[in-house]
């Protein structure tokens, strides 16, 4: 294998994108898939990735053509493994020969040997040490960046114009109808909807309950209409919120498509959120949003749109946290108080969409 790879793309026709990551991180990876087409507009270009992008990959499949389970791996925190499927995995990544595989997940202390596994002709990524780089291939992993811009960096390294950081949500006319219907069986009125997500994978990543009922109880009370979001696993927890609300909100948990989610958070008012994937849709489609770091790295995820989005966030040294459950109280979450949230979310109101 060539320790150069500045015309690769010359002969490459079937290229893999290594990236088994969830909704927020394939968002902030759109803009270096978007360079990516441009610049191999008649390549095949598989998504080697989590079942979990597979609405995302509907709505862009004009970088994407197909996507490929990954199995999982023990280093990796996002699915359980299938142990059992791995050796059929390898097999079909070495049967499909490809021309380049591009490593878009991590620094590489665990994913490069996957992609070594898959056997390309050639591969591309970052590596966890500066002594392992090699020129226009293997970039030294530029933690100092944030998500969006490390992988336009790798683009850039390997000789490709990538500069373009806009995020991006494809919705369609589809989107917009099964929008469209639920909000009228909900009776959302958009322009006067602000959107509340009190969940997040990890607890750790939670702020409090309570204090988003606070929020909830706040703005319901100034005569903005509430609607919490959430996925169906999360219904008791909107449920939980609206009890301790004591407010009217609407329970949108488990009842929209990512498409139709996009749809009605471009039309809302406002988001107030944990910084979780709704928060780069709501990026994506420009809506305002007050996003609450708890345990998150905010350098690497916080929207680059500072005037738009606003992220609160309490310092603690232990950031970022891997944890499930807090173990020392959850001082990162305490530390932002509802009085915060509130004056930032009533700053941009009163903006009105910007």
């Amino acid at each position: 294998m060539t320790s150069r790879a500045a015309d690769w793309e010359a002969t490459a026709k079937h290229v893999a994108v290594f990236r088994a990551l969830n909704l927020g991180d394939m968002l902030c990876a759109m803009p270096a898939l978007r360079a990516l087409r441009k610049k191999l507009p008649d390549a095949r270009i598989t998504l080697v990735g989590l079942q979990s992008a597979k609405p995302v990959l509907r709505h862009f499949s004009a970088y994407l053509d197909e996507l490929v389970e990954f199995p999982g791996d023990p280093a990796f925190p996002e699915q359980a493994v299938r142990k059992g499927a791995l050796p059929a995995f390898y097999r079909d990544m070495r049967a499909r020969a490809f021309d380049m595989v591009l490593q878009m997940h991590g620094s590489g202390q665990q994913s490069n040997d996957i992609v070594r596994a898959m056997a390309p002709a050639q591969w591309a990524g970052f590596v966890p040490r500066d002594e392992l780089a090699v020129q226009g291939r293997l970039l030294p992993w530029p933690d100092h960046l944030h998500e969006v811009h490390r992988y336009l960096a790798l683009l850039r390294y390997m000789g490709l114009d990538a500069e373009d950081d806009t995020l991006e949500f494809p919705v369609s006319t589809a989107d917009e109808a099964e929008a469209d219907t639920l909000a009228a069986g909900l009776g959302l009125a958009l322009d006067r909807t602000i959107f509340i997500h009190p969940g997040a994978r990890l607890a750790s990543r939670r702020w409090p309950l309570g204090r988003y009922a606070a929020v909830a109880r706040a703005l319901a009370g100034a005569g903005w209409q509430v609607a919490v979001t959430g996925s169906q696993g999360e219904a008791e927890m909107a449920r939980a919120l609206t009890v301790d609300a004591g407010v009217p909100t609407v329970d949108m948990c488990g009842k929209t498509s990512l498409g139709a989610l996009a749809s009605l958070l471009q039309r809302g008012r406002l988001l107030v959120c944990n910084d979780t994937g709704i928060s780069h849709v709501a990026a994506s489609v420009h809506l305002p949003s007050v996003v609450i770091a708890c345990g998150s790295d905010v350098a690497r995820w916080a929207p680059l749109d500072t005037r738009r989005h606003t992220v609160l966030h309490a310092g603690a040294e232990c950031r970022p946290c891997a944890y499930d459950e807090c173990p020392i109280g959850h001082p990162c979450a305490l530390g932002v108080e509802v009085d915060h949230v509130l004056a930032e979310a009533f700053g941009h109101l009163n903006r009105g969409r910007h």
